[in-house]
């Protein structure tokens, strides 16, 4: 197989193109790195085509190295015929590659191998030949042998239809039909194991859907029932049609001998081969359900990562409690720790509750804090009432956000948490992180486990090499997309950066503390063991503020300062101008004047980098994420369920996307689930067709279950995000 022709077809480029993208990723070069700065050498790959392309590779030359041990295998066994090795050759997926090595792989003790054994494989292949004059128990009685524990013609015989079952299942084609069946016809059903009980699979107590129609969600959702001893799960084939595929492959006539060979044709489907392309199907299945369980939870991760930060404002962070009280941080515009403290504000009312809220206002005011993020979790509903009611009578503008703590507690106890707060217990850490996580949500989630941040389905049920993978991925390109203050970024975010380990952050923090703050990129040489190689991957994602050079707090790569400082200078500039907007802003009319392609030349750089460094000089130090819309604040009462009736129109943001609709949270503590069905007027296959966690969309109630504590909405005819 010629992989670079292969996957050159399959994402539609050029060969060329494959091929020096291999290059840089076999050279150990990061995702980030190439999608960045090596956009001439791809032609402009962007991370995550990067990243499939690279999965795609990785697999390839699995089944490469897999088909060459298969031949190598097979030949040793001297069993290998030109016809079958270009058979392995041309195989296009680990299955079928593994299909043809079936009836030359070293067996476990089987019925068949135990009647080859004892001599009965003449005696098969007699019968296989089918001829309408042989008399089966006549060429039988020629193999009674008790010796060889063959005691009559009747074990002989049956020893003979075990090798003829074994050999018809083990078929390559015979396989690949009844996969296809399965999947074109066949149907996944699913019953109780116990009617009576209540269990939340009771939708499927009874069920049954095609296989080419399920979707992936009930998928898991089955599987999950299943292990749980809730749900007995099968597949099923239309009556027939599996056993027609094997007879019509085998079976040549009804002759006596065509006879035995229908009835070792419909041993091998019943007992060898459906079980196993049962087996087959189902984990198929679960492989496709997850792998898109885990798009979804990657994209949901995205978009949570790159929500818009909440800058230039001091915070009160608010970890809600019942009998320990709400515990209390406030923290400044860069996310220093000023106070700390505990309010008992979600219990009973009198002195208590005022004295409460006297804390919460005095150390807002006294810092004078704008701002206020409030946990989720237990007692989230009481502590934002009350704050609610606070920042009505407030002396400033104030308003408040109820934040995800998802991960919170993992956080709050951790290593890392006790060596950034060892003054703090975990309660307090906790609410640090809350006001942080409004701050600057991709500071502060990149230091949780991305499976513990919760915006994903199943995530649990998930294969969890290819889950922490994916979700990897998503946050290194997410903080690579940013870019990270070389001053003030924690290790945790540091370890994320292109070229960047855990030692290596350690290094940079430890050299910060020992030598004070970076004044420019170059510094990064004398960092402990950041050699040449890891500064070309890191350094263009690293920002120095208030640097010397302007370019070092610039997405420009150092490898590029030449080509920026030729750039400024056709357009009559030097360095020092950037800092003056009014100039800055004339920098693309001014290049459009030139060319772009003219000024590549001249520059001796291609023109994607040519555009990448004008956006650069333009925008210096800016931050993609302030281009989206800001956080949704409160400041109003606060809506009880009880409240909400149908009809009324509401606006909120998007939590959580899942398969079958999406989860909005607007204001009433429980999150109301907008179906697949309501998210907008046109056909979709997938809600991230038309929402993305961190939206916030307009949505009116259709139905409120109090009892359940669920929510119904619709954003059908609400067009507005």
């Amino acid at each position: 197989m010629n992989i670079t022709q292969k996957l050159a077809d399959e994402f539609q480029l050029t060969p060329e193109q494959i091929d020096r993208t291999i290059a840089l990723l076999d050279d150990g070069k990061t995702i980030p790195f190439i999608a960045r700065y090596r956009k001439e050498v791809t032609g402009s790959l962007d991370d995550q085509v990067l990243r499939t392309l690279d999965t795609r590779l990785q697999y390839l030359r699995k089944l490469e190295q897999r088909k060459n041990e298969i031949i190598s295998a097979i030949h040793a066994q001297q069993k290998l015929t030109p016809e079958l090795s270009a058979q392995i050759e041309a195989a296009q997926t680990l299955v079928e590659a593994e299909d043809l090595y079936l009836p030359f792989r070293p067996k476990r003790k089987t019925r068949a191998s135990a009647a080859i054994a004892r001599g009965l494989e003449p005696l098969a292949h007699q019968i296989m030949t089918q001829q309408p004059g042989t008399d089966p128990e006549q060429a039988a009685a020629a193999f009674v042998d008790t010796e060889k524990d063959v005691t009559d013609i009747a074990t002989a015989l049956q020893g003979a239809k075990d090798i003829l079952a074994e050999e018809m299942a083990n078929d390559a084609d015979v396989r690949k039909q009844l996969r296809r069946l399965c999947q074109m016809t066949g149907s996944i059903e699913s019953h109780a194991t116990d009617p009576e009980a209540e269990t939340p699979y009771q939708n499927y107590y009874d069920y049954s859907e095609p296989i080419r129609k399920i979707a992936g969600h009930r998928v898991l959702a089955l599987d999950r029932g299943e292990r749980e001893g809730a749900l007995k799960v099968s597949v099923t084939l239309p009556e027939g049609h599996g056993t027609s595929i094997v007879m019509h492959k085998f079976v040549k006539n009804d002759a006596p001998c065509g006879k035995l060979v229908t009835e070792a044709a419909e041993d091998a489907y019943r007992r060898l081969l459906f079980p196993a392309i049962e087996r087959e199907t189902r984990r198929s299945l679960t492989e496709q359900a997850a792998a898109a369980a885990i798009r979804v939870f990657a994209s949901n991760l995205r978009q949570l990562l790159m929500a818009s930060p909440l800058k230039g404002q001091t915070v009160l962070g608010v970890d809600p409690g019942y009998r320990t009280g709400c515990k209390l941080a406030v923290v400044d515009e860069t996310g220093k720790v000023l106070d700390t403290g505990v309010a008992y504000i979600t219990i009973g009312s009198g002195a208590k509750l005022e004295q409460g809220k006297e804390i919460i206002r005095r150390m807002m005011i006294s810092h004078h804090a704008t701002a206020v993020a409030i946990g989720n979790g237990t007692a989230s509903r009481e502590a934002e009432a009350v704050v609610a009611e606070l920042l009505q009578q407030f002396p400033y503008p104030a308003a408040y956000m109820v934040v995800s703590e998802a991960g919170a507690s993992v956080y709050s106890a951790s290593k890392l948490a006790a060596e950034e707060f060892p003054e703090y217990d975990v309660s307090l850490r906790s609410a640090v992180s809350i006001a942080r996580r409004l701050q600057d949500p991709l500071a502060e989630l990149v230091k949780i486990d991305p499976q513990a941040i919760g915006v994903g389905q199943y995530q649990h049920d998930m294969p969890k090499a290819e889950l922490t993978a994916a979700l990897d991925g998503v946050v290194e390109d997410c903080v690579n997309h940013v870019g990270v203050d070389l001053n003030t970024a924690s290790q945790s975010l540091l370890s994320h950066v292109s070229g960047i380990s855990q030692t290596l952050a350690k290094n940079i923090v430890a050299y910060r503390t020992e030598n004070g703050a970076f004044t420019d990129r170059r510094q990064l040489k004398k960092v402990a063991k950041l050699g040449p190689k890891a500064f070309e991957q890191c350094a263009g994602f690293l920002r120095v503020p208030g640097a010397k050079n302007p370019l070092d707090n610039t997405a420009v790569h150092p490898e590029s300062y030449t080509a920026a400082e030729e750039i400024l200078h056709l357009c009559g500039f030097q360095l020092a101008d950037l800092e003056n907007e009014q100039q800055r802003n004339t920098i693309p009319t001014l290049i459009q004047q030139h060319g772009m392609q003219q000024i590549a030349t001249q520059t001796g750089v291609g023109v994607p980098t040519v555009t990448d460094i004008v956006k650069e000089l333009t925008k210096p130090g800016r931050d993609p994420r302030d281009e989206l819309p800001p956080p949704l604040m409160r400041s109003g009462a606060v809506m009880e369920l009880k409240d909400l009736k149908p009809g009324m129109e509401l606006v909120g943001t998007v939590r959580n996307v899942i398969d079958f609709g999406c989860f909005v949270d607007i204001g009433v503590h429980e999150d109301g689930l907008v179906h697949i069905s309501q998210i907008c007027d046109r056909y979709i296959k997938h809600p991230l067709e038309a929402v993305k966690v961190g939206d916030v969309v307009k949505v009116r109630v259709l139905d409120v279950d109090l009892k359940r504590k669920r929510i119904s909405l619709t954003m059908r005819q609400n067009t507005a995000k």
